[in-house]
């Protein structure tokens, strides 16, 4: 019954004063507003809950019995309403936040340990996901996407630069095979594939006005980055994944990039979330945290 909670928060108070006309200045409304509440209350329960007089009104034997189970979990309502409002006006709280394990690794861990100091009653709750989430079906606070697949409704924050995708093997597998001039070259290669959910995901290139996509082929795909490039340093073959991710190994030598010029740029990591509507402290705190500075 939609009025029921209202009107047993009320019916406490009657109870507790002992008198409408206190109790109606307490709550803020009127006498007649209050009275009509306890009877429509009582008409529903099919019991009396007040007994009343000119004088006084008190709880009857079964309004009694009422309060004695009603008072405490009015509390501990009341408790958990007072916990969500501090959410909303001091940064605590947990945080459920969907992101693919490339975002972690570029996005969220080189500014994990400063955000922990600062906001310690904060609790961040990860997800490793590599395809498009509904965080609203997934019940999630926010997610970390590349900005294509952010859906159009949500709003984003970017928190990366831009980015490039790499391609790139061991000079072992080079030293095997030729290196790769041209994305129509990768035919002749053993390939890592990258799978999401939905697929095999199909290396995209573009150089000037050319523009095509490669379905990677090879002895291994998989749905970890960090697979792809463990097996590319083992010389298993070429492999793609973000270039930040690679580019301390190709300045160690460990790994060999190919095809840079054929990689185009594009806007990299956002951190999206459904509204700015009552938007809770902690939600507010990550933002500022991993904005990207202009």
């Amino acid at each position: 019954m939609r009025n029921d909670l209202g009107d047993l928060s009320a019916f406490a108070v009657v109870a507790e004063e002992r008198s409408f006309t206190r109790a109606a200045a307490r709550l803020g409304v009127s006498q007649s507003a209050l009275s009509h509440s306890m009877r429509g209350l009582e008409k529903r329960l099919g019991l009396q809950l007040l007994a009343r007089t000119t004088r006084s009104v008190s709880p009857t034997a079964a309004g009694a019995a009422l309060l004695k189970d009603l008072l405490p979990s009015l509390e501990r309502i009341e408790r958990s309403l007072g916990e969500v409002r501090q959410q909303r006006e001091r940064p605590a709280g947990k945080i459920r936040l969907a992101l693919s394990r490339t975002a972690a690794h570029l996005v969220l861990l080189p500014k994990l340990e400063r955000f922990v100091q600062e906001y310690p009653e904060i609790v961040l709750e990860t997800t490793s996901v590599n395809d498009p989430v509904d965080l609203v079906a997934g019940e999630f606070d926010a997610g970390i996407q590349i900005g294509e697949f952010i859906q159009r409704e949500m709003i984003a924050v970017r928190v990366s630069a831009d980015m490039r995708l790499a391609a790139f093997a061991s000079p072992e597998y080079f030293a095997q095979h030729k290196p790769p001039r041209s994305p129509r070259d990768l035919r002749e290669h053993s390939c890592i594939a990258f799978r999401f959910r939905s697929g095999v995901y199909r290396w995209e290139f573009e150089r000037g006005k050319r523009a095509m996509t490669f379905a990677p082929q090879g002895p291994l795909s998989a749905d970890d980055p960090e697979m792809v490039v463990q097996a590319a340093l083992r010389g298993v073959g070429i492999g793609m994944a973000m270039e930040p991710m690679v580019t301390p190994l190709i300045a160690e030598g460990k790994l060999v990039q190919v095809l840079r010029e054929w990689c185009p740029v594009f806007p990299g990591f956002f951190l999206y979330y459904p509204s700015r509507r009552n938007q809770p402290a902690a939600l507010a705190a990550l933002v500022a945290a991993l904005r990207l500075s202009e």
